[in-house]
């Protein structure tokens, strides 16, 4: 990764990605664009939540059975609200809402898709943790068609993404995006003063191994015996460090994804085997997993399920669930031995 020099605006960067696309028609830039100002929403009301009434709990669960807080309602609606009317989306997809979300009949369409993590993090709001929003585009399968579009042209596999990133509400706002197709992966940080996100993380490459090692190990009890000896593979000095990798949890996907991502490492969210909530574990393939592993892939590092690719993998719903390891390529190689049984 190099330190890019203030001055190129986010809107500018995909300007230029545009005119070097000679099928590009302005309507990616438009969505990317509205999406963007929406994130500038988000990020000033979570950094001002603790001085207004918009911490804890509503209350209710969402279709994952958590907690919603109030600030994942917030940005739920923001998101909807501003890209809704752009006429560049066929329907978009939540963490946060069971179903799809179409598309009013007072606006006109387009032909992408918008799947979300409003929100992630969001049990982190109430003690000031970094959380983000993530983002994944795909087209519409039968673009020539005017009905309705249907669930099963939204299960795509995340290589069809055409963009995919996240926005980090931390210290700084940061985006981080990509279109793929060796265009890189490039961040950019929010200068309050000016209000715009300009260029400061260009072309970022993870480590091809790290020496930092994420997972929720209070989960332990749940696991089988692979993944205990995979995870006690990266605690241990028999490994390919020849020390205990540096244990970094924060419990916030978005939080530590964007760290390994920048100084290399693994996040590791493994099947909870033995628990009845979550046997295929915690995260979801369409709005968390599947966007991430396309940041990470196109980084140079790797995101598997433990037995392939999760880029690769089909959907069959909506709000699917799967496990995830993330990150550097060769740890996450590493990991994904132990899993499917080949170490």
């Amino acid at each position: 990764m190099r330190k890019a020099g203030v001055g190129i605006t986010i809107t500018q960067h995909i300007l230029n990605q545009q005119r070097q696309n000679p099928e590009a028609t302005g309507a990616f830039t438009t969505l990317l664009s509205e999406l963007i100002v929406a994130a500038k929403v988000i990020s000033r009301e979570v950094n001002k939540a603790g001085l207004v009434d918009i911490l804890g709990s509503t209350g209710k669960v969402n279709i994952q059975d958590e907690q919603v807080q109030k600030l994942d309602v917030f940005a739920n609606g923001v998101i909807v609200e501003r890209m809704q009317h752009i006429g560049e989306l066929c329907c978009m997809g939540s963490e946060e809402v069971a179903d799809l979300i179409e598309i009013p009949t007072e606006y006109p369409k387009g032909n992408y898709i918008l799947v979300f993590d409003p929100l992630d993090g969001s049990s982190n709001i109430d003690v000031n943790v970094s959380i983000g929003t993530i983002f994944g585009i795909y087209k519409r399968i039968n673009i020539d068609s005017d009905s309705d579009v249907l669930l099963e042209e939204v299960l795509q596999p995340g290589v069809n993404q055409v963009a995919a990133g996240y926005f980090i509400y931390g210290s700084s706002t940061i985006m981080v995006y990509t279109t793929g197709n060796g265009t890189g992966v490039h961040g950019f940080t929010l200068y309050p003063s000016v209000g715009e996100f300009l260029l400061s993380h260009e072309d970022i490459r993870i480590p091809e191994r790290g020496k930092i090692y994420s997972v929720n190990e209070g989960n332990e009890q749940y696991w089988d015996e692979k993944t205990r000896a995979m995870v006690n593979y990266f605690k241990g000095s028999d490994n390919a460090l020849g020390r205990p990798y540096t244990s970094r949890y924060v419990g916030s996907l978005v939080a530590d994804f964007h760290r390994n991502l920048l100084k290399g490492g693994i996040f590791m969210y493994p099947a909870d085997l033995k628990d009845p909530k979550k046997p295929s574990g915690k995260l979801r393939l369409m709005v968390e997993a599947n966007p991430l592993a396309m940041v990470v892939t196109e980084a140079g590092g790797y995101a598997s399920n433990g037995s392939g690719p999760i880029l690769e993998i089909e959907p069959s719903q909506l709000h699917q669930r799967v496990p995830l390891y993330i990150g550097s390529k060769k740890d996450v190689e590493d990991a994904e031995a132990f899993i499917s049984g080949k170490k």
